[in-house]
């Protein structure tokens, strides 16, 4: 009779604490230990950590668990500066040293990409970091009714318990300025959430609208463009970052065709049509896709009227999986695609592997999700190179821009 071992789960079933050793960080910024071969999942821990933890999920091959006490900090681990670190949920690693942090991001985002592709990914060929405090343009809060006003802030790790914050040092000056005095100047009927943004100078932009906050149009200038757009849109978050992102993205090739699909206001398209005689952008969000049409307009002012001409830029306001099956020619010589975290569709992969273009530039925050996505695109694609930029210190996530060409 063969012994069959007990699977994770029901090795794990009987226990509540453990005691490990953290060897690493995976994608999303939790640490790995492991209990007699089983994989233990820890927030807030730091490689080189010994623990003792109490588990809180049980799964068939891994579980989760927290900090009960810290036994030996690992080297590298330091006191979160922001008073709220223990509490909320809006960061992930800054009881990390900056420069642990993005080694360890790193090499969680190349090991997941690798596993789940299948692909030989290289080694990135440059990993740009930027000021790790004071830089993001744009934050959602949460609001809670109290006795006499409301308590504005960030959800819980794991809950949507309100962490009330007056502070909160990753967000530009300007965005900071404007949360420490947002709860008291709430209407007596405020919105249970806000997205505030901000552009450059002292704009600042709230959605959605609320009586006595601001929602003007903002700008916010990037290389040689000017890009419009408030609270409502998305738009990359890191404010010292964005040129280089830009940069890394567009890069130095140059054709005849190109497509940027999921565009939002135009980030990249913009610069793209400086490179390619024609650029077609694909935008779902109809608020987006009317700032990318002024954008277009203020810095190309020879452009058609209707955006739809044979040369230049052409903006399409319609979802990308909805696009993709009629509007997607042959042989483009570049498409780029900066896809929501879920990554590509199965339509658009589809339609990818069936007419790849000569040059494809996949922007992704979620290497699990490019992992799937490359595992199918390496069929006819290969990869000339990766860069890795860190638009999210503080957090778990970091942002990849793989080149590839077709076979």
């Amino acid at each position: 009779m063969t012994y069959q071992r007990p699977t994770a789960g029901l090795r794990l079933s009987e226990l509540e604490e453990l005691e490990l050793t953290i060897e690493k960080l995976v994608a999303g910024g939790d640490g790995l230990g492991r209990f007699e071969g089983i994989p233990i999942f820890v927030p807030r821990s730091a490689p080189g950590d010994r623990v003792r933890v109490r588990l809180f999920e049980r799964k068939p091959d891994y579980g989760r668990a927290e900090i009960l006490e810290l036994l030996v900090p690992g080297p590298g681990r330091r006191q979160a500066p922001c008073p709220y670190f223990d509490r909320c949920g809006g960061c992930d690693l800054q009881h990390l040293e900056e420069s642990v942090q993005i080694r360890q991001k790193s090499a969680a985002l190349l090991e997941t990409v690798r596993r789940i592709s299948g692909v030989a990914v290289p080694d990135p060929s440059a990993v740009v970091a930027g000021q790790p405090w004071g830089y993001r343009l744009r934050t959602q809060l949460h609001t809670r009714a109290v006795q006499g006003g409301y308590e504005v802030g960030y959800f819980a790790r794991r809950s949507r318990d309100l962490v009330g914050v007056a502070t909160c040092a990753v967000l530009v000056p300007q965005l900071e300025k404007e949360l420490a005095t947002l709860a008291r100047r709430l209407p007596e009927r405020a919105p249970s959430r806000i997205d505030l943004a901000s552009g450059d100078g002292a704009q600042v932009s709230y959605s959605p609208l609320v009586e006595g906050l601001p929602h003007p149009e903002l700008r916010r200038r990037i290389g040689s463009f000017e890009y419009r757009f408030d609270a409502r849109c998305f738009f990359q978050g890191h404010a010292g970052l964005l040129e280089q992102l830009v940069e890394v993205v567009v890069g130095s090739a140059t054709g005849e065709t190109a497509a940027d699909l999921y565009g939002g206001v135009g980030l990249f398209a913009l610069p793209l049509a400086r490179r390619y005689s024609r650029v077609l952008m694909v935008e779902g969000d109809r608020i987006a896709t009317r700032f990318a049409r002024k954008n277009a307009r203020a810095n190309f002012p020879d452009l058609p009227e209707d955006l739809s001409g044979e040369r230049g830029l052409a903006i399409v306001g319609q979802a990308v999986e909805t696009w993709v099956g009629g509007g997607l020619a042959e042989n483009l010589d570049r498409i780029v695609v900066d896809p929501p975290r879920d990554g590509l569709s199965a339509a658009v992969r589809r339609l990818l592997v069936q007419r790849p273009p000569r040059r494809l530039t996949y922007v992704s925050c979620h290497p699990a999700a490019l992992g799937r996505d490359l595992r199918e695109l390496s069929e006819v694609m290969e990869i000339e190179s990766l860069v890795l930029l860190d638009l999210f210190p503080q957090t778990g996530h970091m942002e990849a821009v793989l080149q590839l060409t077709r076979r």
